[in-house]
């Protein structure tokens, strides 16, 4: 649960890979608004480390870029919380600079007070476990005076071998309660609302289970290309960058049972038995529930190989082996340089098993929830409804509900708090993590061998390719919810 007097300690938060793009978009704002709305002790102090050569001024110069224009209240709050922001030029794998850093750190609590801190990963993969063995081998990660908590950015491993791998080395020298593995997909507004929604009325969940639900869409679609990153891409593709950690997180919160509470373990403990209750296949099962395609062009971006055969494109379908969900199938879908930007998760119910009414001729349009998670985040309803005139005919109608755009906060601001409060329940237990990659890793490997040969193009700015519409088969569609 979280720690709410942490308000009221001293706490220093250390960005390791700081001169980084993700601390100058997300981090920084993300904590400047946490500080100037009074979320965080005023002797809160931010260091950030990384190798490139800046001083104190140029860092908090950079990570003011970052908030773009500013009001005259908000440059005023700016200039208090970059007085908290210091830069330390080093390696986060080199014992004489976390040495150095230590000893920095220390020093904000010359008072005597608590030496509260968080390490913040801001760094590529391949340098988690080198870091956190400096940082446990420099006694940095030592809690005797204060608590040490440590944020783990995505992806974690690259297959359930790595990740079983970086489990144990974060294991060797922390316990799991200090570990804060981020999908900031998780710290949406529209995504928690899932929650509220599933079980703070019971209007929906008589239904939510296998006599009513036909199937269940989780999308995240991206409407960029690879946006100059196109050399990490073509290593990691679909299923690692997306597939394996948003999506089936948000599967897990789909398909979960009620919490007996709302502590971390109780939720993570019912998203865990959803993933252990995910059927896993073998690699010809892989292959023939799902399908891939690649945007035209993918092989002339810098960084790829004129051969790739990387996916930027992926359906997959997942059946749930429980009691709730047995033979309702879940497709997860996600890709890059698409018509549209936008994530859903789309629950379709069954039609009705007989039509008394006069449809003109087309189908009764089942119900249907959407939970739009960005943009345009809401929920909405498809229902039929008679349709006005002397006739006794039907249309289908939709209830929605949008939440004010002004009102949604950038999801790492409640992840960043979480972590502060240490509450967990919004980030990944080391067993999801490897029960993800058991499930992911047999879709991998069928499409580097099953289906190397089957890799469907399709044009920027398109759907994807018409082959993932005959793998949803009719007269199942893909779903997104269109704002007019």
């Amino acid at each position: 649960m979280a720690d709410s007097s942490v308000k009221n300690e001293r706490l220093t938060i250390v960005i390791f890979g700081a001169s980084g793009d993700l601390t100058q978009r997300k981090l920084a704002p993300a904590l400047f608004h946490l500080q100037s709305s009074g979320a965080l002790h005023q002797m809160c102090r931010f260091v950030g480390v990384a190798r490139s050569e800046l001083d104190d001024e140029s860092f908090r110069a950079k990570l003011a870029e970052g908030m773009g224009e500013m009001s005259p209240p908000e440059r005023e709050a700016w200039d208090d919380f970059a007085g908290k922001v210091s830069y330390i030029r080093g390696s986060s794998t080199d014992d004489a600079s976390l040495k150095k850093i230590d000893a920095a750190v220390s020093s904000f609590c010359s008072d005597g007070s608590a030496d509260n801190r968080i390490y913040y990963l801001a760094l590529g993969p391949s340098l988690y476990a080198g870091t956190l063995l400096a940082l446990g081998r420099c006694g940095m990660l030592n809690e005797s005076g204060g608590f040490r908590r440590v944020v783990i950015e995505k992806p974690f491993g690259a297959d359930l071998k790595s990740a079983q791998a970086l489990n144990e080395t974060v294991h060797s020298v922390l316990n799991e309660s200090q570990v804060f593995r981020i999908d900031h997909y998780l710290g949406k507004e529209t995504v928690q609302n899932l929650l509220v929604f599933r079980f703070a009325n019971t209007i929906f969940e008589p239904l939510w289970n296998r006599n009513y639900v036909d199937h269940v869409q989780v999308s995240v679609l991206e409407s960029l290309d690879t946006e100059g990153r196109a050399g990490y891409y073509d290593g990691a593709g679909v299923l690692r960058d997306m597939m394996q950690s948003h999506l089936l997180q948000l599967l897990s919160l789909v398909a979960m049972e009620p919490p007996a509470t709302s502590g971390a373990n109780a939720l993570r403990n019912e998203k865990a038995k959803v993933l252990q209750s995910v059927r896993k296949y073998d690699i010809d099962q892989a292959a023939a529930n799902s399908v891939r395609g690649q945007y035209a062009g993918y092989r002339g971006e810098e960084g790829v190989a004129p051969s790739s055969g990387t996916a930027t494109f992926g359906a997959i379908r997942l059946h749930i082996d429980n009691w709730r969900w047995q033979g309702v199938p879940f497709y997860l879908r996600s890709g890059k340089a698409l018509s549209a930007k936008t994530s859903e998760i789309a629950v379709q119910f069954r039609p009705p098993p007989h039509t008394i009414f006069d449809t003109h001729g087309r189908d009764v349009t089942p119900n249907l929830l959407q939970i739009s998670i960005q943009p345009h985040e809401g929920v909405h309803l498809t229902f039929e409804n008679k349709k006005p005139g002397t006739r006794m005919g039907t249309a289908p109608e939709i209830l929605e509900y949008h939440f004010p755009p002004q009102l949604i906060r950038d999801s790492y601001e409640r992840l960043l708090l979480d972590a502060v409060e240490g509450d967990q329940s919004l980030f990944t237990r080391s067993d999801e993590i490897e029960m993800s990659w058991q499930i992911i890793d047999p879709f991998v490997e069928s499409w580097h061998n099953s289906l190397k040969s089957q890799l469907y193009s399709y044009e920027k700015g398109s759907s994807g390719p018409g082959a993932a519409d005959e793998f949803l088969g009719a007269p199942r569609v893909w779903h997104h919810h269109e704002v007019k």
